[in-house]
């Protein structure tokens, strides 16, 4: 298993490309189900999640081509499979959602319930509710949805008891090939929410408010191939934007959506960094000195990302005061908490509220990632830190960061990715 070693204490400097957003890219990719033709994304990140799902649609019968630097091509121009087994579905949650468009196309389907998630329970009755309201019929049976929508999905109002970008997604995957008009009420906001329906649109798709609470969707008769550019992982943008302003120096961002993390910069500028951006490109920089302090509360797009929590407050860790840190999406995910405090860090947690007392420097440690952004989080930390830290159990970041390491050297890091002991 690898590691990550990271000399601390160095700032960084030079620009930094934005890969294709991972949370887009994987239900992109399950738009080939809706259609016999050619699907062709680009800008597409290499990844380990986006691997798993090509191995998912493979098993499905869907011709993989993974092509050169950022292209994948993809064609089922007839389906092999409609059940989606439980070891390939309980890799990553979101290959669930393979369900809504092979009950679109086939109108049946048989597909594994996903596994635990380290951040919470996420579960997937709204996704399930979903489909019903469309239509379909569904039975739980060993940890299998089977599902049926004889004569095909029919449109629907469905509203939504909460902001779920998950089950979004689906009825809308799901519905794009229902028969008549599909209203989906209190929609997620995400920009990813918008990338699936402007890639659905450009195959003949009729979605008119995608990014609003209020989604309407014309069924139609079929789909049609398509060539379409993943949307820039605002992600990834703002863990390196936070890894700037934690270690210091002055980094380019590029291949960016700016507008995407609207939410972000006033805090980053509001802790002393100075930000400067325009539509595709965001200048960090931090010099001497420490951050003040800011507190955040994580919200659905448009506010504060979830996905940054954990990176924001590594950043927090070293400002010159106290500052207050609220999860309110997920309710498992200050678990990098006890790993920045063997770092040095001062942190108290009660319930979704975590208390972050600043400290002057991150001490070098030997520290495990948890998930994902955790992962990220730590690294930001370590790159700020005073001597070396070891990071384990990385494959997390494989998931959602392409050549992170790379990426971070040529911008002056000391880091490097070796075999654990």
């Amino acid at each position: 298993m690898d590691k990550i070693v990271i000399e601390g204490g160095f700032p960084l400097n030079g620009e930094i490309s934005i890969s294709g957003a991972k949370n887009s890219a994987i239900k992109l990719m399950a738009v080939c189900l809706l259609t016999d033709e050619p699907v062709t994304l680009t800008n597409m990140p290499r990844l380990r999640d986006t691997r798993s799902m090509a191995g998912l649609l493979e098993h499905l019968g869907v011709e993989v081509d993974p092509g050169k630097k950022d292209v994948m091509k993809l064609h089922g121009p007839k389906l092999t499979e409609i059940t989606a087994p439980y070891d390939l579905v309980r890799k990553m949650r979101a290959s669930f959602n393979v369900l809504g468009p092979l009950l679109a196309r086939h109108h049946k389907a048989k597909v594994s319930l996903p596994g635990g998630c380290a951040i919470g329970a996420r579960p997937v009755d709204l996704h399930l509710k979903a489909l019903e309201a469309l239509g379909a019929k569904i039975e739980l049976d060993e940890g299998y949805v089977i599902a049926s929508a004889k004569g095909g999905l029919k449109g629907a109002e469905i509203t939504f008891p909460f902001v779920t970008v998950g089950a979004t997604e689906h009825a809308m995957l799901a519905a794009v090939l229902a028969k008549g008009e599909t209203v989906l009420y209190n929609a997620a906001r995400e920009p990813e929410i918008a990338d699936l329906a402007n890639c659905l649109n450009s195959m003949g798709a009729k979605i008119m408010g995608a990014g609003r609470s209020e989604v309407r969707i014309t069924g139609v008769e079929r789909l049609s191939g398509t060539k379409y550019a993943v949307v820039p992982d605002r992600i990834e943008a703002g863990t390196y934007a936070l890894a700037a302003a934690t270690a210091g120096g002055s980094v380019r961002l590029t291949n960016i959506r700016s507008d995407h993390l609207g939410s972000l910069w006033p805090l980053i500028a509001q802790a002393g960094a100075k930000v400067s951006l325009d539509e595709t490109t965001v200048l960090i920089e931090r010099g001497g000195g420490r951050p003040k302090p800011v507190d955040v509360d994580t919200m659905a797009y448009p506010g504060f990302p979830t996905d940054l929590q954990a990176q924001f407050m590594a950043f927090m860790c070293l400002a010159n005061g106290v500052s207050i840190v609220r999860e309110n999406i997920f309710e498992n995910r200050f678990m990098h908490c006890p790993e920045l405090a063997r770092m040095g860090a001062d942190i108290t947690v009660t319930g979704r509220e975590a208390i972050v007392r600043g400290v002057k420097e991150f001490r070098g440690a030997q520290v495990m990632a948890t998930d994902l952004r955790a992962s990220a989080c730590l690294i930001n930390a370590g790159l700020a830190a005073r001597g070396e830290t070891h990071i384990s159990r990385v494959y997390h970041l494989d998931r959602g960061f392409e050549d992170i390491e790379g990426k971070l050297e040529r911008c002056g890091a000391r880091i490097s990715r070796q075999k654990d002991d």
